[in-house]
């Protein structure tokens, strides 16, 4: 409890720490004034590209259980991804809507295995697709920058995300004493998981591809709401420049990204001239179309069996309940 509690403290003051450090950057009456200009169709194209997104992010994961020998049906998969995408808003970082898709998935039938490492392996490739599809696109947007001494960022992570999984491929090959340890021989079929996912290009290859395309999906969002705002932005700049923020925003450090999200957003499209007011109201408008895209899997929590047994309700379920859980 003491470190739950801690833990909730830290993140509570680096999100406040960033809204403080962005108050002082940014003329915040100024973005409010630009964001509740927002063009309307374009915030609607911008819900409807989060819907699109929804269901890339359960393809992806329904790859990455392909590759592990498990499987969930598309709707169901959708269903739990919405679940975890929900407590991720809810929760510190996304890492509580991930434990929460781990539970539920076990609690849909598959093995306590196959449930935490497709999540594990499924966040793992959503992190190194987002750093390889920046170091692969930053040579596009060097000349444009004021200052590219940071161009070896990205490239440096890919390589450390590249040994990253490679350590996780071969946790099972540490030496005998060492897997006696029940904490590492936990971590062999991680690692054979691993392995099956990302060195058979029969499935690295199309999970990659999905990983990506999910990434510049979100990119055509914050395009979407840039084009309702008159930023001055190009596809190639978002697709580019968010990437990295969405990996800011992922990092359990703050309230669903809150306040992490703006100063990256500032910062990064600052780089090509963006007003630090025009893009705050951006971050904030891709805030709340995240949080619209979310609310459907607090209905799901709400109405599902399980949420129903633990709390001692009734488990019987109306025609219309039996529609919205599918």
């Amino acid at each position: 409890m003491i470190k739950r509690w801690a833990s909730w403290g830290a993140k509570i003051a680096l999100t406040g720490g960033a809204l403080w450090y962005l108050q002082a950057k940014v003329d915040l009456p100024t973005a409010w004034k630009i964001g509740r200009g927002v063009a309307p169709g374009m915030f609607f194209a911008a819900f409807l590209l989060q819907v699109v997104q929804v269901m890339i992010c359960a393809g992806r994961w329904q790859l990455v259980l392909r590759a592990i020998g498990a499987w969930l049906p598309f709707g169901k998969a959708c269903e739990l991804f919405c679940i975890g995408n929900f407590f991720g808003q809810v929760l510190p970082g996304a890492v509580g809507g991930d434990a929460v898709r781990i539970w539920k998935t076990r609690q849909a039938g598959l093995g306590l295995g196959a449930s935490i490492n497709s999540v594990m392996l499924e966040r793992v490739a959503t992190v190194f697709g987002l750093v390889v599809l920046v170091a692969a696109t930053q040579p596009l947007l060097a000349g444009r920058l004021r200052d590219s001494s940071g161009l070896w960022v990205f490239p440096t992570l890919s390589a450390a995300a590249v040994a990253g999984i490679l350590v996780l491929a071969l946790l099972d090959r540490l030496p005998s004493s060492l897997l006696h340890s029940r904490l590492v021989s936990g971590f062999t079929r991680l690692a054979g998981d691993t392995r099956r996912l990302f060195l058979r290009p029969c499935n690295a290859l199309p999970t990659l591809i999905v990983v990506i395309l999910g990434h510049v999906n979100l990119a055509l969002v914050v395009w979407v709401l840039a084009l309702g705002l008159d930023a001055p932005v190009s596809v190639l700049d978002c697709l580019v420049l968010v990437p990295p923020v969405i990996l800011v925003a992922t990092l359990p450090i703050s309230i669903a990204g809150w306040g992490a999200r703006e100063v990256a957003m500032v910062t990064v499209f600052g780089f090509v001239g963006v007003p630090a007011a025009q893009a705050a109201a951006m971050s904030v408008l891709f805030g709340l179309v995240t949080i619209l895209i979310a609310l459907p899997g607090g209905v799901f929590w709400l109405f599902s069996r399980d949420r129903r047994e633990m709390t001692g309700q009734s488990v019987e379920v109306s025609p219309v309940e039996e529609e919205i859980v599918g």
